[in-house]
């Protein structure tokens, strides 16, 4: 970065505000935030008003969504009460309810649903209610489910499979099952009934709120100085909707993205891209159906212009000492790992990102990194993020916060953006993207035994690499030309090809299941070859499927690569 640069960034750093910063989560602190609900709008407002004075345009969209909102569970067993929440997208019980005898299903595994017979039946699983669980249940027959808490607190969370609004063609995979929270002991004394095989009996009855409503969405937009209507920008990006008051989640990533935003506003002459940030709903409550409306409605316009995005969630947590692991594309890992170890000193893990954190956008090819960003070290309870006991509870509330934690992360992320919107070239790094994928490649190679031809594949990857360095190379000597710009576009229409292969099974217009998916998703069906046994009958079932992602990756790979030989 040039000496200027530098300077500017450290005066951004500098004047990150505390005081603005915790004004901003007593403002949150006011509301519980349901989507759809009268009070998230006015919360909206207050965004909206903050952004207008920082000098953003703004528009505060209203959208159909998909919401479902939980209202009540009585769950009994031997006719006693057992304390409970249900959860967004449960199916709704009605008045009558349900009763059916309890099967223990582990952690709610493939292996663990595998040879059970469940159909008709609650299941009681160990952890957290996730989305998965809730759809091997549903493909089981199941009618129920209970979770175990790994605490006494019950943790509200959203369970469909289906990722954003559910689609004419999306819509059976919503959830069949009802579905509770019970607290840690509760739940323990049920599952070592049902481990001595007692028959167990449980009633259940689960009230939700589900159907189609309203919902706003807050697009702040500033150009870069040399900017017009076709410009890049960088997206930035949040939930404002919450579970209770939400204070952390997400009030302390909200307070992060304004006092971004205020700053960087002020140092706008230094931009070579624009800024576009994105306040969205519908992330609790609907399996992120804000983010994933604004993906398809303006399709066109990020597949043009939309250079990178970062989002974030639950900054500034009291005890949020870690800052390694937050998600991160391949060829943005090394941003990542810069701007952590400048701020805090740590390595941070480049760790891949998960199917979470309104991640919308891998189908249009947006590089993207973050979501959750600090992070509590391990502790002994096994919880399914580590954001804090409180997350997800009514406990998540200003006390939460630790101001000196909320100024490091805001601080991490002005590093970020100012990287991506400063620099004369965007810091994606391909070259690390295609040795990632070389090192899949042989893997699976190894794996396939000679079963499957994937040598073109590994070349294609190995010309992907060295095509990458060049450019690097080349980008380096033309940084401060006006043809910086243009290299920008290379890299861009790159991505484009890039990252949809590695995170999406390759629709780039449709999204995939809201459900855990493996590194290098287009890959899947090689994979699924290799792992079948050298005598079994589905071996030239699944050849079809291989031939097919090898086609749809290398066209990407080679399509990469040509883009990225035009700036030579």
């Amino acid at each position: 970065m040039a000496e200027g640069g530098e300077a500017l960034l450290d005066g951004l750093l500098a004047s990150a505000d505390r005081e603005r910063l915790m004004a901003h989560i007593g403002e949150f602190a006011k509301r519980v935030k349901l989507s759809g609900t009268a009070e998230e709008l006015e919360s909206f407002r207050y965004l909206e008003a903050e952004m207008r004075g920082f000098g953003y345009r703004t528009a505060l969209l209203s959208h159909d969504a998909y919401i479902s909102l939980p209202v009540s569970s009585v769950l009994r067993v031997d006719g006693a009460e057992i304390r409970s929440i249900t959860h967004s997208m449960s199916r709704p019980t009605g008045a009558a309810g349900i009763s059916a005898p309890l099967v223990y299903v582990g952690e709610g595994g493939r292996d663990d649903f595998a040879g059970r017979d469940v159909a008709g039946k609650i299941v009681l699983v160990d952890g957290i209610a996730v989305e998965n669980v809730a759809d091997l249940a549903s493909r089981a027959g199941a009618i129920g489910e209970i979770h175990i808490s790994p605490t006494e607190h019950l943790y509200e969370m959203c369970i469909s499979p289906v990722w954003g609004s559910p689609s004419q063609t999306t819509r059976g995979h919503l959830p069949k099952t009802a579905v509770v929270t019970i607290p840690r002991d509760e739940g323990a004394a049920l599952r070592a009934r049902c481990l001595a095989g007692e028959t167990v009996l449980a009633s259940l009855q689960t009230e939700v709120d589900t159907g189609w409503r309203k919902t706003p969405l807050l697009v702040c937009d500033l150009d870069a100085p040399d900017g017009g209507a076709d410009a890049p920008f960088v997206l930035f990006s949040g939930h404002h909707d919450t579970w209770h008051f939400g204070v952390m989640d997400n009030g302390g990533a909200n307070a992060t993205m304004l006092e971004a935003a205020r700053l960087l506003a002020g140092a706008r002459a230094s931009w070579r891209r624009g800024l576009r940030v994105c306040f969205w709903s519908g992330h609790s409550h609907g399996r992120y159906s804000g983010s994933a409306w604004y993906a398809d409605e303006y399709w066109a316009e990020l597949d043009r212009r939309c250079a990178a995005h970062v989002n974030v969630d639950s900054t500034g947590a009291i005890g949020a000492s870690v800052l390694t692991n937050s998600g991160v594309v391949d060829e943005l890992a090394g941003l990542a790992r810069e701007v952590i170890a400048a701020e805090t000193g740590q390595v941070h893990a480049g760790r891949r990102q998960g199917r979470a954190a309104d991640q919308s956008f891998w189908g249009v090819g947006i590089p993207s990194m973050f979501g959750s960003l600090s992070h509590q070290p391990p502790g002994p309870v096994k919880m399914l993020t580590a954001l804090g006991w409180w997350w997800h509870t009514p406990h998540d509330l200003a006390d939460k916060i630790d101001p000196d934690n909320l100024v490091r992360d805001t601080r991490i992320v002005l590093r970020t953006l100012w990287a991506l919107l400063a620099r004369p070239i965007l810091p994606l790094d391909y070259v690390s993207y295609a040795e990632a994928l070389q090192v899949e490649l042989a893997r699976i190679d190894n794996d396939l035994a000679g079963r499957f031809d994937i040598a073109p594949l590994r070349a294609a990857a190995e010309e992907l690499g060295e095509a990458a360095r060049i450019f690097g190379a080349i980008a380096a000597a033309r940084a401060d030309e006006a043809r910086a710009g243009a290299l920008d576009r290379v890299l861009m229409h790159a991505s484009r090809h890039l990252v949809p292969i590695n995170y999406t099974q390759g629709d780039r217009f449709r999204h995939d299941p809201a459900v855990p998916l493996p590194a290098w998703l287009a890959l899947e069906p090689i994979r699924a070859l290799a792992a079948e046994p050298p005598a079994s009958v589905d071996l030239p079932f699944h050849a079809v499927d291989a031939r097919q992602a090898r086609n749809r990756v290398l066209k990407a790979l080679k399509e990469a690569t040509a883009e990225l030989r035009s700036a030579q």
